[in-house]
């Protein structure tokens, strides 16, 4: 396997109510970059949300009796921990600072994944959701890119977590389209013939951290990469595969 992560460079700023899918191939008429089967391109969550109108004005946000208590705890403004309430299913644990959420999609993350960085405050305080239908998302955007240049490839759409008991951040694959979310390899022998009963790799969430070696957190302005020379994975495709069952959670 030759591995190869290419940037896409000159993506301009996305607007609300933006196609981004033809964004991006008018990007790739003018890049270097021809798409190519079993590609996947890796697309940060950020101007997915900003294409698709997820900014939410903070002046527009009534804190409920439930945001302006906890946001006393945990020394935030009120109208961004409503904003984190609602788009959470429950609160796993908070603190100072510190507010770690269930979000509705299924995964746990800090502050519900809004994001006020790379955001554009000149006109009052901003906060980024995250898209409302990711896998969707993933699927509209695949099917442009495939109408314009042919090539059979697969999508994600990228976030960056933190993790328990480890420091700094990773890539997460928040929507998946027409690539394997799950290696499951239970079933197959390791080296020594041993029957493998366990393992089950994170492809779309290894894939969106690959990416994001090359897409950068700050201000690289590069929102988009393709992985290319990946080894073929049978799979479903929609990142929920990727999500614990609650069941399952030993730490709830």
């Amino acid at each position: 396997m030759n591995l190869q992560i290419l940037p896409l460079r000159g993506v301009p700023l996305v607007k609300g109510g933006e196609n981004l899918g033809s964004v991006l191939l008018e990007v790739l008429d003018h890049s270097n970059v021809i798409l190519e089967d079993h590609d996947v391109v890796v697309v940060a969550q950020k101007i997915v949300s900003k294409a698709e109108n997820r900014m939410v004005a903070l002046a527009s946000v009534t804190p409920s009796p439930r945001a302006l208590e906890l946001a006393i705890e945990v020394d935030k403004d009120p109208r961004l921990v409503e904003l984190i309430l609602r788009e959470s299913t429950g609160i796993v644990r908070q603190k100072k600072g510190v507010i770690i959420t269930r979000h509705r999609l299924g995964f746990v993350a800090a502050n519900s994944g809004i994001d006020q960085s790379n955001v554009d405050h000149a006109d009052g305080e901003q906060a980024l959701l995250l898209p409302l239908a990711p896998d969707q998302s993933a699927q509209e955007i695949r099917a442009t890119l495939v109408n314009g240049t042919n090539a059979n490839i697969g999508v994600i759409i990228s976030d960056s977590v933190n993790r328990p008991w480890r420091l700094g951040s990773v890539g997460i694959a928040i929507g998946v389209a027409n690539t394997a979310v799950l290696d499951d390899r239970r079933g197959d022998t390791d080296l020594f013939g041993r029957t493998l009963k366990v393992t089950v790799s994170s492809r779309a969430d290894s894939i969106a951290t690959a990416a994001l070696l090359v897409m950068g957190e700050t201000d690289e302005s590069i929102p988009v990469a393709v992985v290319r020379g990946l080894s073929p994975a049978v799979g479903l495709d929609g990142a929920h595969r990727g999500n614990r069952p609650l069941e399952e959670d030993l730490f709830q």
